[in-house]
């Protein structure tokens, strides 16, 4: 855009802003940034994309301002590019929805560095705003600040945002110890088929949680007479189960085993970030967590959450598929080993620096340079397992980097109803990807990719498969409604244009 646009659009802003009687800092709240940047968008000295004008009119409610939004947004992919240079690691989504949860737990101020700017996030904190509590983006929007009312609103919940991701189900660790009686809608995210949420619910109800769904509602209620006299055994090593698990036990008063506990990334750092609010957890990083809660916490804390290694491995696939030298910087390696001793064997080209710590003190990092690579199907099938097995997040990862390898790949994701079906979208960009059951596919390779349009699989991994194969193919790709990209990556295009690729966000104008 012009200066002179700018300037226009600026000044429409700033007028709808003070024709609803908001403040800068309000509309910077809304929006998830700082006050300065608003501040820069109505002076007409900041470029604004049309996803930030839309985003502007919805919080504003003002039809001036929201004339750029059309419908959902777009990706314009020119593909057959090199990367080069270096890229940071954001920090974990899986972990920031997690923590933003257990900051119920605290009556005090959390101050949470770094937080993922994605919309998975947006919609906790909408959630959370709507029964009361406060947050603000700080330090130029990279961190965030939380502090709860003294009292929970759960009737004036945002049901549209709790349906909208499946993380609203970790409300109800916390909310067991403030409410005799509460209802959260059934979660949404995803679409990955049926997935229980059973094991939630057992091991929750060793605290008194009882649990009646109707009409689209989880209606609980909480036995105050009951608590755990013995260890409570997860019957599914799940991620979220095992923090739920932990959420109720960090305000139970006296000591709480979890066994079949998930020791994975997002569950380590919760782990430490309940032992800033001051409970202790015995067997972080192993399957048996002992919990030493106490009734009522009231800390003013700050916590860094580690970097994600999923993301790490999207980058690192990206730099696999468009054959290109790419330094991928806080790589959280500890949760990468098998992943990398796999690509190894497929003969992947890399190097890594000496390690160091995350800003939370405890996670191991390292920078990992990929280099372009004569792959081989492995010997064995790609299989996920619970860490420290290959992530399973991971998995879908393995379809394109097995498309650009010489041989057939056997991927066997059995953890998700559909979401091995999706890989399949692949074949429309000229791999060769066989369904062989709704759990395993099998991938025949080297791939010549080619350029198409398609619309986003509504599942988050395979969506950055698709687009990171797009990003391998000669000419132009679209790739529409990617949203569900958007929940779990922050400025992803952005940050890949950054190191070489040609993405362009659009919509349908």
């Amino acid at each position: 855009m012009t200066d002179a646009y700018l300037g226009r659009i600026g000044k429409l802003i700033r007028d709808a802003r003070q024709h609803r009687g908001w403040t800068q800092s309000q509309l910077a709240e809304a929006l998830g940034t700082s006050q300065s940047a608003v501040n820069r968008i109505e002076r007409g000295n900041q470029n604004i994309s049309l996803d930030m004008i839309a985003r502007i009119g919805e919080a504003l409610d003002s039809e001036i301002v929201s004339l750029g939004y059309a419908g959902p947004m777009h990706l314009r992919v020119v593909g057959g590019r090199r990367l080069s240079g270096s890229i940071d690691v954001k920090t974990s989504k899986n972990a920031c929805v997690a923590l933003l949860c257990a900051t119920l737990l605290n009556a005090g101020r959390t101050t949470l560095r770094r937080v993922a700017r994605i919309e998975e996030v947006y919609r906790i904190l909408e959630v959370l705003a709507s029964i009361g509590v406060r947050h603000r983006w700080i330090n130029d929007g990279n961190d965030l600040e939380i502090v709860p009312p003294a009292e929970l609103d759960l009737a004036a919940m945002d049901l549209e945002a709790a349906r909208r991701t499946r993380s609203v189900i970790m409300f109800l660790g916390p909310l067991l110890h403030r409410l005799d009686a509460f209802k959260i809608p059934y979660a949404g995210g995803c679409d990955l088929g049926t997935r229980t949420v059973q094991p939630h619910l057992t091991a929750l109800r060793h605290f008194g949680l009882e649990i009646t769904a109707t009409d689209g509602m989880y209606h609980a209620r909480v036995d105050r007479s009951v608590a755990p006299t013995r260890a409570i055994v997860l019957t599914e090593r799940g991620d979220t189960v095992t923090e739920n698990a932990l959420l109720a036990a960090a305000r139970h008063d006296g000591v709480t085993v979890i066994r079949n506990a998930s020791s994975n990334y997002m569950v380590q750092d919760l782990c430490f970030f309940l032992e800033e609010l001051g409970v202790r957890v015995e067997g972080v990083g192993t399957t048996t967590l002992t919990v030493h809660g106490v009734a009522h916490i009231d800390r003013d804390v700050d916590y860094a959450p580690s970097e994600d290694p999923v993301e790490a491995m999207s980058l690192l696939a990206a730099a696999v598929v468009t054959e290109s030298e790419l330094t991928i910087r806080r790589v959280p390696i500890e949760f990468m080993e098998i992943e990398l001793a796999v690509l190894e064997e497929m003969g992947l080209d890399h190097e890594r620096s000496p390690e160091y710590r995350a800003d939370n003190g405890r996670t191991r990092l390292l920078d990992l340079t990929v280099r372009p690579s004569k792959l081989r199907a492995p010997i064995d099938k790609i299989h996920p397992m619970p860490f420290p097995g290959l992530n399973i997040d991971n998995v879908p990862f393995f379809a394109a980097i097995a498309a650009s390898a010489q041989g057939q790949t056997l991927i066997h994701d059995w953890v998700y109803d559909n979401r091995a079906i999706y890989l399949t979208d692949l074949n429309r960009l000229g791999a060769d990807v066989k369904l062989l059951d709704p759990h395993r596919v099998l991938v025949e390779g080297p791939t010549r990719w080619r350029s198409a349009e398609m619309m986003c699989p509504p599942a988050l991994r395979p969506a950055v498969v698709v687009l990171l194969a797009m990003m391998a193919a000669e000419g132009t790709s679209v790739l529409r409604n990617v949203y569900v990209i958007n929940r779990g990556y922050e400025d992803l295009a952005e940050r890949l244009n950054s190191v070489g690729a040609q993405i362009e966000t659009f919509r349908d104008i």
